[in-house]
């Protein structure tokens, strides 16, 4: 079971039907919840999360906590995941090194989740100074395929937070090229639409090369149900100016509400109050 929960978090995508109940064991129960979350399950993650952030064993709980933050993170909940990340970074800062796991759910690989999620959390509320501190303060902990893919995106974020497309495009492609690597479903399609709004605004090559790495992001999240990530690249196929746009954008509200159906109250509430997350009000 525990084999499967993985490659469907970190390789093809696929979520087995096992995820539906309870994993046994609690590096079980936190692939679950991240393939869960993928999904736009939230609620059904939380409630492994929360269980796991109470483990005796720190690393996993820092993994628990830092995994939740990125939930709440999707949602617009930045002050929230801020406090989970500086929770989880103070569990693993200490643990030795110990032994390593390919997909970075280790000692190092949680201190490269804790960081370079304060990092996205800083960059979320505008502090783009204290998000390139914690970046380059990850670098010494992104020894793993997943960390080097995830610090990618948080760069190439935030060179676009600071209208610098060009510098953006470097890490961008590094991730792309990362997660392709790997055979990362699910870091594939996030690697994709973040290179596909770096480019966006550029040549009309690149504009034309956003575009195609935007379908296959959407296309490919609609076939696993990758609904965290669906929603946005429809929303991003419409805005890059695809045809039946105003369709795209009906789909994606669609599927946004129909995550919010899945979150837990806090979830909710996070995404309501969120000045990133279009819910209408709902």
């Amino acid at each position: 079971m525990e084999a499967s929960l993985r490659s469907a978090a970190f390789g093809d995508g696929v979520l087995p039907p096992s995820s539906f109940g309870v994993p046994a064991s609690p590096r079980g129960r936190l692939l679950a919840a991240i393939g869960l979350g993928a999904r736009g399950r939230y609620a059904s993650a939380a409630t492994l999360l929360t269980g796991l952030r109470a483990s005796k064993e720190p690393v996993l709980a820092s993994l628990a906590s830092s995994t939740l933050a990125s939930h709440r993170r999707q949602l617009g909940g930045h002050a929230t995941a801020l406090v989970l990340d500086g929770e989880a970074l103070a569990l693993a800062i200490a643990e030795p090194r110990g032994e390593s796991d390919p997909d970075g759910l280790d000692a190092e690989g949680a201190r490269a989740d804790a960081l370079l999620g304060l990092a996205a959390d800083n960059l979320g509320r505008g502090r783009l100074g204290a998000a390139r501190r914690l970046v380059a303060r990850a670098e010494a902990h992104t020894g793993n395929w997943r960390s080097r893919t995830r610090a990618g995106w948080v760069a190439a974020e935030i060179e676009l937070a600071s209208n610098i497309s060009e510098a953006a495009i470097t890490p961008a492609e590094m991730a792309l090229e990362t997660a392709r690597a790997q055979g990362a479903c699910r870091h594939v399609v996030k690697s994709q639409l973040v290179l596909g709004v770096t480019l966006a605004n550029g040549s009309s090559t690149e504009r034309e090369r956003a575009k195609t790495l935007v379908r296959s992001a959407r296309e490919t999240a609609e076939k696993y149900e990758i609904n965290s990530l669906l929603w946005v690249a429809c929303l991003v196929e419409a805005d890059l100016g695809a045809g039946h746009a105003d369709e795209y954008r009906f789909r994606s509200a669609e599927l946004l509400h129909a995550v919010l159906r899945r979150a837990d109250p806090c979830g909710r509430r996070l995404a309501r109050e969120s000045p990133w997350v279009p819910t209408g009000g709902v």
